[in-house]
């Protein structure tokens, strides 16, 4: 499919009409035409939209199997491996987005993404399956861009869904990895998992190549631009302009580098980002948490084989399930009803399920730790994993539609922020798992975790009470 093909179509008489007087009253700014507008992406096709998505969280789907399919069976390749890889390096490749379009960058992630993971897959020695696997941590960057994209082709009221299944799509990864890692390393061996990791990321680039079209409205506008022979100027020095149309454009190495620097003035101009960066942080971090302490659990105080670990991760992705179809029946819905009919669309409205879930977490972890401790039943064990990742997706998935609301063009380098927060408490807090339950046992160091996790949990409640006034502080976020 020519994404470009839309730029050619013949245009209305009314937006023709609309665009000479531009010309003469001296603006030079394209914008989408307002009475509809084929390269508008919230005017394409629901159809073309929910495919979209859909190859999206196929390609979250395929890099959690690749990151998490070997957990199961890491002790026989090498010690804490999961720990060099699946650390996104998102720093980058969001500004570049933002510079150069959804479209070239997020394929540009994927390519580079396959081809650490054939290196992973050839690799001889420990050290170059490390550095492979972290060199694919890296390239996996294009996936922090799914919620811009979400954000780029659905109207605010419409965000919940989409938003749900591309946040469900990576924890299933998760869960489906362990447990076909699993059958195939006693089969035909762990290099085998990585294969297949190269067969899904290679199938979803495949059609992302042929069937994505270009998301990010500065992009389309800028193309448009030159494609009519329009030179738009910049008609003030604010950010916001220079984001949305460079006529004539700076030096090259000048707006990546000002895009580079982008999310950390977003991240220091919002307290509301830092908040909620810190919050989705280590809810996130229990994923991994799970991820790497359930296999040993399962090992040492269940006798588990490695199958059977593997399967016993889809608990979690049942949960996951359940809380995205909650997610996906309300987050929109009670949206809309808290929405007072004489204001614009308040962000915070998001929150509620937020709440609930952040307070409700802690009780699932401390269920987790004690139903180890306690050498409790299995079906006991699994069902605080299920539960963790029931409340998980209900205190992470409404943040993440908040700061789409809120950040809107400037999502990609909000989400650059949130990203590298979490990656490193992913990374960090895992690590701390296992020496407090050595110290204080599964029972007491898992509810020593839980007990950060609940004074985090005030983050959403202050946002929800007192978001909007602190969204006032930042240019980023200041509603006009």
């Amino acid at each position: 499919m020519d994404e470009t093909q839309p730029l050619l179509r013949q245009r209305t008489n009314e937006y023709t009409a609309h665009r000479q007087q531009d010309k003469l009253d001296g603006s030079h700014r394209p914008d989408f035409d307002p009475n509809g507008d084929p390269d508008d992406p919230q005017n394409w096709k629901t159809s073309y939209k929910w495919g979209v998505v859909l190859l999206l969280a196929f390609m979250a789907f395929s890099v959690t199997f690749n990151c998490i399919g070997l957990v199961p069976v890491a002790n026989n390749i090498v010690a804490d491996l999961d720990h060099a890889s699946g650390r996104e390096s998102s720093s980058a490749a969001t500004p570049m987005s933002e510079v150069y379009g959804r479209y070239p960058v997020f394929n540009l992630a994927n390519g580079l993404f396959i081809a650490c993971t054939v290196l992973g897959a050839l690799s001889q020695s420990t050290t170059l399956l490390i550095s492979a696997r972290f060199l694919t941590g890296c390239a996996v960057a294009g996936n922090v861009l799914n919620p811009a994209i979400i954000g780029d082709m659905f109207p605010t009221k419409s965000r919940g869904s989409p938003m749900s299944v591309i946040m469900l799509a990576p924890l299933l990864g998760g869960a489906v990895g362990p447990a076909v890692a699993g059958l195939v390393a006693q089969t035909t061996g762990w290099r085998e998992i990585i294969w297949i990791s190269v067969g899904l990321a290679t199938v979803a680039e495949i059609l992302f190549l042929v069937l994505l079209r270009e998301t990010y409205k500065p992009a389309i506008l800028r193309r448009r631009a030159h494609k009519l022979g329009i030179v738009a100027r910049r008609e003030t020095k604010s950010d916001d302009t220079e984001a949305l149309i460079d006529a004539e454009p700076m030096h090259p190495e000048v707006s990546i580098w000002k895009s580079i620097k982008r999310p950390a003035t977003v991240f220091a101009s919002s307290v509301v980002l830092q908040m909620l960066s810190l919050y989705g942080a280590v809810i996130f971090a229990f994923y991994y948490v799970v991820s790497t302490t359930l296999p040993g659990i399962l090992e040492t105080i269940y006798d588990f084989p490695p199958t059977l670990i593997g399967a016993s991760f889809l608990s979690f992705t049942l949960g996951s399930a359940v809380g995205t179809i909650v997610c996906n029946s309300l987050l929109d819905y009670i949206s809309v009803r808290l929405q007072p009919p004489h204001l614009a669309h308040q962000p915070e409205l998001r929150l509620p399920l937020a709440i609930f879930g952040a307070f409700t977490l802690p009780l699932t972890l401390a269920l987790y730790g004690w139903a180890a401790e306690l050498h409790l039943p299995f079906p006991v064990l699994i069902l605080s994993v299920a539960l963790m990742g029931f409340t998980l997706i209900l205190g992470l998935l409404p943040v993440t539609s908040y700061v789409v609301d809120a950040f809107g063009m400037y999502t990609a380098s909000a989400f650059t922020a949130v990203l590298i927060t979490r990656c490193l408490m992913s990374t960090f807090m895992p690590m701390a798992a296992q020496p407090l339950a050595s110290v204080w046992g599964w029972g007491w160091g898992m509810c020593g975790l839980a007990a950060v996790c609940l004074a985090l949990a005030h983050v959403p409640v202050v946002i929800f009470r007192y978001g909007a006034r602190l969204r006032e502080r930042s240019t980023f976020t200041k509603e006009e």
